[in-house]
């Protein structure tokens, strides 16, 4: 699944081409959005919010994207050949000068700007840690929040409603960097050592959003050794609703007491 700098490099390669222009032809594949209702408007503004992606029409529409672990948004010039079959495309957008293309993304949604205050995954989203200003007690609050006390905190940084943005690679780094183990409760975490992950999860994912590039210093690196103290990395699922693989190093990050 994408991490939130993936998203906001995708919204980054594609404004250039997209805010300003008028949609001269839309389609998606059925079932999905009546992508029809689009052209004819001009495209307003392409950003990320979390792992979403958004794009806003001035005749007061917004598709929305997500694309776990497959999605993927391309731009072609006309007439270009895809890089991918037809058939896997969720969604075109076509611009003079531009088609765009989501390919595989599970969710497409086409919907009214004036409901994303209380659209039900837009309006949940934690605190994005790539927006300015980021608000910091808010990610705290909401990680501190009664229903997270026993969650292991791996599983915790995942969780949307508390902060946005963190997806499995930068939630591993992080922990690493910390030297924090990722099955300690979030209850066992004090304020500082939450605001720590917070922050050195800005960090990546800024750096990832600025070069394309993040460190991996366990992640997909079972067996080997830890960089750090050459101790083998371990790797196990974690989480009940979306088990997700955790890559640690046991002696650098001890098993909660």
């Amino acid at each position: 699944m994408p991490e939130g700098d993936t998203l906001v490099r995708t919204a980054d390669g594609l404004r250039p081409y997209l805010v300003g222009r008028t949609v001269t032809a839309a389609s998606a594949r059925t079932p999905g959005p009546q992508a029809g209702r689009l052209v004819g408007a001009t495209v307003t503004g392409v950003e990320a919010q979390g792992k979403n992606l958004l794009i806003r029409f001035d005749n007061g529409l917004e598709v929305r994207t997500h694309l776990r672990m497959h999605g993927s948004w391309h731009r072609y010039r006309p007439g270009e050949r895809w890089r991918r079959p037809p058939a896997r495309a969720r969604l075109v957008i076509e611009v003079p000068g531009s088609v765009v293309v989501c390919f595989d993304a599970p969710t497409v949604e086409l919907f009214e700007q004036r409901v994303e205050a209380i659209h039900p995954a837009l309006s949940r989203l934690g605190p994005d840690l790539l927006k300015e200003p980021l608000d910091v007690d808010e990610a705290l609050r909401r990680l501190r929040d009664p229903s997270r006390a026993l969650v292991p905190v791996a599983v915790a940084l995942l969780d949307q409603r508390a902060l946005a943005g963190i997806g499995n690679e930068v939630k591993n780094e992080v922990l690493w960097q910390a030297r924090r183990s990722p099955f300690t409760p979030v209850r066992d975490l004090d304020d500082d050592a939450l605001r720590e992950l917070i922050e050195l999860g800005r960090v990546l994912l800024r750096r990832g959003a600025a070069t394309g590039d993040r460190p991996r210093h366990v992640y997909r690196r079972s067996g080997r050794p830890c960089p750090r103290c050459g101790a083998i990395i371990r790797v196990a699922h974690q989480g009940a609703d979306l088990p997700r693989l955790t890559f640690w190093c046991a002696r650098c990050q001890p098993a909660p007491a």
